[in-house]
């Protein structure tokens, strides 16, 4: 590794793949350049047409695309394509230090390549834990992993570092809120209100692997309940995994009250959140910006690794039963049960992680 200030300015080299890493470590690439850093940014391409959706948003374009995405790859095959591709990149840049973000492959195979280089690494989102290696798989694992090898633990929430506390004892462990509410207040500022739709709209994702097979068809089974009510309309953006893809069209193509469409870019994303009655997915990002909006999530898992949106009652885990998702959206449509729910509220910060991650970077590199 370089010493910092040898050469200039510390040199920053962000590694991201997936759509919600480029949403969450945009608005922090853009403070590091901001602050005096030079910044160098690469993506794995692990979400390629998805990425590129995110860095046109944003205005931005990585500094190298390794191009690793391949059709039906599984994450253990771009495991050993990161381990095979980052070390060369990492030899030529020689950066002071790595950023990651999350539990991606992408994050994990990155952050390995590094500590084999000798370079220390940042870990953005540090610390969730759902407390089950297997849930979300294979995110959960990652997560662990990456922050066993981070250097530097910026950890969203008191929660999450206080995990840290209990596996690592002394360490760099800075609280610094989420960055994707940095990126979400930004954008939904400079966004008009969108139109109310005729009738009350929910907003369903799902994706995570622990849910195909035997859980997408229980989820769809759910969501068949869910339109059936015929006083409430589906909008599902459907995640571009072939697995996904086709389970979710042959179970709810045509159907009354659903309407899939391909992936929106985020500030589609946004606007189809501020327009929504209330949330439905098993994503953790949207665990995250939905509370943040008012909007009330129904969480298709089991387990969460973000329990703090769980403690204001605007988000809650309710798995994968088709009965217990009826019940609970039907909860929902309750004006009482709503207005109590339907609040926002901001466990994840304020809007300013991505100034207290670099004042933190700024200090490590001397």
């Amino acid at each position: 590794m370089n010493n910092p200030g040898e050469h200039g300015p510390a040199h920053v080299l962000t590694i991201l793949g997936t759509r919600p890493e480029a949403i969450k470590m945009l608005p922090l690439a853009g403070a590091l350049k901001q602050a005096g850093f030079r910044h160098s940014l690469c993506t794995t391409g692990q979400h390629r047409d998805m990425l590129a959706q995110v860095f046109a948003a944003f205005g931005a374009a990585p500094d190298r695309d390794l191009a690793l995405m391949r059709p039906g790859q599984a994450p253990v095959a771009l495991l050993s394509s990161i381990l095979a591709a980052l070390p060369p990149v990492l030899e030529e840049l020689r950066p002071d230090l790595m950023l990651v973000h999350g539990d991606t492959t992408t994050a994990l195979g990155a952050a390995l390549a590094a500590f084999h280089a000798g370079i220390p690494v940042g870990h953005v989102e540090a610390g969730l834990r759902s407390h089950d290696l297997t849930r979300p798989f294979p995110e959960e694992a990652n997560r662990v992993a990456v922050d066993a090898i981070a250097a530097l633990r910026f950890a969203p929430t008191a929660e999450a570092a206080a995990n840290l506390a209990r596996e690592y004892g002394a360490g760099r462990v800075i609280v610094t809120g989420n960055t994707a509410i940095d990126a979400l207040l930004a954008m939904a500022g400079s966004l008009p209100q969108p139109p109310a739709p005729a009738l009350p709209r929910i907003l369903v994702t799902a994706h995570r692997r622990e849910s195909f097979g035997e859980g997408f068809r229980r989820i769809a089974e759910g969501l068949r309940r869910v339109a059936a009510r015929g006083d409430v309309e589906l909008l599902y953006p459907v995640h571009p995994n072939p697995a996904v893809r086709g389970a979710v069209h042959e179970a709810l193509s045509g159907r009354p009250g659903i309407t899939l469409t391909d992936p929106l870019d985020y500030p589609a994303m946004i606007q189809a959140m501020r327009a929504c009655r209330f949330v439905i997915t098993d994503s953790g990002g949207l665990q995250e910006e939905a509370p943040a909006l008012g909007k009330p999530v129904l969480v298709l898992r089991e387990v969460t690794e973000r329990p703090e949106a769980v403690a204001t009652g605007v988000v809650r885990v309710i798995g994968t039963d088709p009965a217990r998702i009826e019940a609970e959206a039907a909860l929902l449509m309750d004006p009482g049960e709503y207005a109590a729910r339907a609040r926002p509220v901001f466990p994840y910060g304020d809007g300013r992680a991505s100034a207290r991650i670099v004042a933190a970077i700024r200090e490590f590199l001397g």
